[in-house]
């Protein structure tokens, strides 16, 4: 993220979309093109990213999420709802928004979770 343009540049590599949330809308930024993970494409584990650029504004949150968040099943089989369940709480600071994602999650799987889950959660500040 440069300082001082409001945008977000992103590479994916295999991982779930990073979730834009502006006031209650909620967007996925889906990018173009994918690529292996990391250190598995090219010579040596060196290989060519395709950048891609999203606005991302003073007051934005972005959320990054591993694949255990939205794979993770409660006793019945379903998946948890991340996207759903973000957007309720879109107007939240992004601690506020962790708590609940994590209380709700963790309520969804009963306690316990089959994968790691992680969940980043990004504002972006006026510089």
């Amino acid at each position: 993220m440069p300082d001082h343009d409001p945008v977000v540049n992103l590479i994916a590599c295999s991982h779930p979309p990073p979730l834009l949330l502006r006031g209650n809308h909620l967007t996925p930024l889906v990018t173009e093109e994918t690529h292996l993970p990391i250190g598995f494409g090219g010579v040596f584990g060196i290989g060519t990213y395709d950048v891609q650029t999203f606005p991302f504004e003073v007051g934005d949150l972005l959320l990054l999420y591993t694949d255990g968040v939205i794979e993770a099943r409660n006793a019945a089989g379903d998946f948890y709802s991340f996207t759903e369940r973000a957007q309720d709480w879109t107007m939240d600071d992004p601690d506020q928004l962790l708590r609940h994602l994590r209380e709700d999650l963790l309520a969804h799987v009963q306690g316990h979770l089959d994968d790691d889950a992680a969940v980043v959660v990004i504002r972006r500040q006026a510089v």
